[in-house]
């Protein structure tokens, strides 16, 4: 049985460009960037050479990129970092409800500990938040605004333009936790006037382990992990190498064609989700449905099971998921879906199904074969 992978926004399988550039560096080019020796030095330059690539990728300077080893890390980076470093700014700090955990329980561990005050913005049943409640949110003393350019569950996009001009009219610090955006959508700091920005490189057909954050000139960040003097005295530990380089092709890679990859996406979306619509009743598409990320469908299909969707769905070689991959494992309904005001006690079943680069358009006719007659079996 040939296997199907629509769960891209979960992890992506790393491209063939990004595997090829870092094989040098994770065989021959074994050096440490920081010693002083001709395997460092060559290191240090393709490591350099990375930060400014991706800095490109971001239209940001080579200086305000620091490597990180995900987008956990970078969004307790920013956010402990931010407002450790910025206290004369105030401590409120607004966020979604729809917020990754890595940054939902972080400001709720911070709140705990007496050092800000947080309010969490209700979304609508699109799961975007209301520029109108951010602006009644506002006080005196509000130093950060936290909000994601996508979502990682439903794929809908946050008007994070309007709130980053928004911000920067302030002097507010802006943080988006763009890990679901990066290479799938142009991004661009300037025009987000962000400054703050966290991407992964698993989610856009790089390396796992290894991510970046953008900091912008000026702004005062306090490192999260301290020890060395690696990425400027901002995060200690030597770098990932071969990481940032294959990071940095696969993010390359990505923009190079996204023109064209968004098209196809989008095609393969529509014919999705019209499958799905036109072969299965009693079934909600979730997210917006135009203001969104192509390559995430999401569904809910009423009186099934997720676990058991999602275990038929496999032993047919499908490989999907219920939402994030974070969350996995857990009894407790999506957050996120809550927040949408989309449960409410109904018995059902949210499928997310995520495309990728190598995602093809037979993939797509199989599982519209599979899934109807998958979810009439679980119904029956």
């Amino acid at each position: 049985m040939d296997r199907i992978y629509l769960d891209n926004a979960a992890t992506t399988r790393l491209s063939r460009r990004a595997l090829a550039a870092m094989l040098p560096y994770m065989e021959g080019e074994q050096g440490n960037p920081s010693s002083l020796h001709s395997y460092a030095r060559s290191s240090r330059k393709a490591l350099e050479q990375a930060r400014s690539r991706i800095a490109g990728c971001l239209h940001a300077e080579d200086g305000e990129i620091v490597f990180t080893s995900g987008g956990s890390e970078g969004n307790n980076y920013l956010l402990r970092g931010a407002i450790e470093g910025n206290r004369s700014r105030g401590r409120h700090v607004i966020t979604s409800a729809v917020e990754h955990p890595s940054v939902l329980n972080t400001l709720s561990a911070l709140e705990r500990q007496g050092i800000i005050e947080v309010t969490v913005l209700p979304v609508d049943g699109y799961g975007r938040v209301s520029v109108v409640d951010l602006v009644e949110a506002l006080r005196p003393d509000t130093m950060l605004v936290s909000l994601m350019l996508a979502n990682n569950e439903v794929g809908s996009l946050q008007p994070v333009s309007s709130v980053g001009a928004l911000c920067r009219e302030r002097g507010i610090l802006f943080h988006t936790d763009a890990v679901q955006a990066a290479g799938h959508m142009p991004l661009d700091v300037q025009a987000l006037q962000a400054d703050l920005v966290t991407i992964s490189a698993h989610k856009f057909h790089g390396p796992r382990g290894v991510g970046a954050v953008y900091v912008r000139r000026g702004v005062a960040v306090s490192p999260l992990i301290t020890g060395g003097e690696q990425e400027k005295h901002r995060r200690a530990g030597t770098e990932n190498v071969p990481g940032a380089i294959g990071m940095a092709e696969a993010l390359s890679e990505q923009n190079e064609d996204m023109e064209e990859e968004q098209a196809r996406l989008r095609a393969l979306w529509d014919t999705l989700t019209q499958g799905i619509l036109h072969a299965i009743s009693d079934c909600q598409l979730t997210g917006h449905p135009l203001e969104r990320l192509f390559g995430v469908v999401s569904f809910l299909f009423e009186g099934v099971s997720a676990d058991e969707l999602l275990a038929l769905l496999d032993m047919q070689g499908i490989a999907a998921s219920a939402g994030s991959a974070c969350t996995a494992g857990s009894n407790e309904p999506s957050r996120v879906l809550q927040a949408m005001g989309l449960l409410n006690g109904r018995r059902c079943a949210p499928l997310r199904l995520s495309m990728g680069r190598y995602t093809r358009a037979e993939e797509i006719e199989r599982v519209l074969y599979v899934l109807p007659k998958t979810v009439a079996r679980l119904r029956g």
